[in-house]
């Protein structure tokens, strides 16, 4: 395995998960109207070649 390789994909692969997760949870909150408090989020990662499951649960809070 080319590590170099590996850790620039992977690093542009987590740059897209971040930035197309963080635009869907602004528009989901948006959309419910809520706007005080904070929501409960879980992301998954799945890979079935790896057999990776990982999921990652956190709050975001509203202002």
């Amino acid at each position: 395995m080319d590590d170099d390789k590996f850790n620039m994909s992977m690093r542009k692969f987590l740059k897209q998960v971040g930035v197309t997760s963080q635009q869907k949870i602004e528009e989901a909150v948006r959309a419910s109207g809520k706007s005080s408090g904070s929501v409960e989020v879980t992301a998954t990662i799945t890979c079935g070649d790896v057999s990776l499951d990982h999921t990652v649960t956190g709050k975001i809070d509203l202002g």
